[in-house]
């Protein structure tokens, strides 16, 4: 019986890992995460690599833990919180395509390429908050509340390292290759947050 749940627990996991890996999509976010942090110092960028990893992580444990309270107590849907993650995305995304900087405080700014839009909502965004807090509830057993754990730190890992080497590729494209990627990743970041509006107001008139 304790081999069944073990290894319905693995099972359980790695499904868990996966789909949190397609939904929060490390690869996606590196072309944004490289335009935001073009003017950084190598240290810095790996360092922001890593901080975003970790405050995706900290959302996203966050809403395990207590999601469905916090959005019950404030009466907030999915919905709406997935069109606030747009909008809030398209502001970002307008910056990246008008090449406007919003801070001239070189230190805020990177505490806010962090934490905005990298760590929430373009990663921790509605559809990875949504998808842990259904994968919490199906979570029954102990251990399967272990291998939820250990998936959710385990993507965070992968997110972490692929940010971290992707910051190589600033050193090969130089200043022309960042302005051109900061245009491609702002289109990029535009259409997502186009799509998460839509999708909102699908959901609350039900279309």
């Amino acid at each position: 019986m304790t081999n069944a749940l073990a290894i319905s627990a693995l099972t359980f996991g790695i499904q868990a890992f996966v789909t949190l890996f397609v939904i929060l999509d490390p690869p996606g976010a590196v072309p944004v995460f490289l335009a935001l942090i073009s003017d950084a110092s190598p240290k810095k960028r790996i360092q922001l690599a890593w901080q975003g990893a970790a405050v995706s992580l900290a959302v996203i444990v966050s809403f395990a833990l207590f999601g469905k309270l916090i959005l019950d107590y404030l009466h907030i849907s999915i919905n709406a919180l997935q069109g606030a993650g747009g909008l809030l995305m398209l502001l970002i995304s307008l910056e990246l395509l008008t090449g406007k900087d919003s801070s001239t405080d070189s230190n805020k700014k990177d505490v806010n390429v962090a934490l905005v839009p990298l760590g929430t909502p373009l990663l921790a965004g509605p559809g990875a908050i949504v998808t842990t807090i259904i994968y919490v509830q199906y979570a029954h057993t102990t251990n399967m509340k272990l291998a939820l754990a250990a998936a959710i730190i385990a993507v965070h890992c992968v997110i972490g390292l692929t940010l971290m080497f992707s910051t190589k590729i600033l050193g090969i494209i130089k200043d022309s290759g960042v302005t051109l990627l900061a245009r491609i990743a702002g289109l990029l970041l535009a259409a997502i947050a186009v799509e998460m509006v839509v999708q909102s107001i699908k959901g609350f008139f039900n279309l």
